[in-house]
């Protein structure tokens, strides 16, 4: 329980650091890339030791890190690009109800009990999507609905790799600790050659705001992924709950932060998406502790 409240917690403060950034003139890029470097630091000084070096090459999860890493920045780009021009919920939505592919992943690979309950659940998760995403005025448009399925499929195929490798390979806290600095540090490397060119190309500009950014938002971020995988590690919900409890979690707090404390408005249509997004944390929580499997 404690995991699933942190992990809560440290996603929805990510998503209102990314609010803040246009206000203080933050460059994304730069403060992402500098985040993932301190994850590094605090995952390192987190179990103790400098756990990167030649012996990581021989590792069964290490091609798993280079991959991840990669999807990790880009997604990281992407959210704080589209929290600052569509609003904090809307991609907050987007993202965190990506929930369903993982969720289908644990099913149909481990086998996973899926009750009525959780059924229901699972697809009240497409109506909240659209709910909270659709433009109030009118229907959709494709620009509008490209960015919230990148986030919802990207975000999807990530916590699907999350849970994957952690089932495959990650059986101690201290491996988890330890695959979460090198996933950071593939994150960095790779944004920092991103930076690099564009300052050579004189398209972006060094400033230590951006830094003293990075920093503020490096050491949550190490967290927030490494208390996932703990959580998923643990036997308080199956992953198939879990992952939909944390996510749905984190849209409702998210949500609330940004009506409250962001002042983004909220009309009815976003309300009923909220609501359903409720109603959808309560079914999958209570199918999985009353474990009501069904038929598919």
């Amino acid at each position: 329980m404690l995991y699933l409240i942190a992990v809560i917690l440290l996603n929805t403060l990510l998503f209102a650091i990314f609010k803040l950034f246009p206000r203080f003139g933050i460059d994304g890029l730069q403060a992402i890339v500098v985040n993932y470097f301190v994850c590094v630091i605090t995952g390192s000084v987190f179990i103790g030791e400098f756990s990167i070096g030649q012996q990581s090459i021989s590792e069964p999860w290490f091609p798993w890190s280079l991959g991840m890493g990669a999807l990790f920045i880009s997604l990281f780009n992407l959210m704080a690009w589209r929290t600052r021009e569509d609003g904090m919920t809307t991609t907050t939505i987007a993202n965190k109800l990506s929930m369903v592919i993982p969720v289908l992943f644990s099913i149909f690979l481990y086998g996973e009990q899926l009750g009525v309950l959780k059924i229901a659940g699972i697809l009240l998760a497409f109506p909240a999507v659209y709910l909270t995403t659709k433009e109030p005025e009118g229907p959709l448009n494709s620009k509008n609905f490209l960015f919230p399925v990148l986030l919802f499929m990207g975000s999807g195929l990530l916590d699907t790799l999350v849970k994957y490798v952690e089932a495959t390979f990650l059986k101690d806290s201290r491996a988890q600790a330890v695959y979460t600095i090198h996933l950071f540090a593939a994150a960095a490397v790779l944004g920092l050659m991103v930076v690099i060119y564009l300052r050579l190309r004189g398209k972006i500009k060094l400033q230590r705001k951006n830094m003293l950014a990075g920093i503020i938002l490096g050491i949550p971020n190490y967290f927030s992924i490494y208390l996932l995988i703990r959580l998923l590690n643990s036997n308080f919900l199956q992953s198939s709950a879990a992952i939909p409890v944390n996510n749905i979690g984190i849209v409702l707090l998210s949500s609330l932060t940004a009506i409250l404390f962001f002042r983004e408005p909220i009309n009815r249509q976003r309300a009923l998406g909220l609501i359903l997004s409720v109603a959808a944390i309560l079914l999958i929580a209570l199918s999985d502790i009353h474990g009501r499997p069904v038929s598919i």
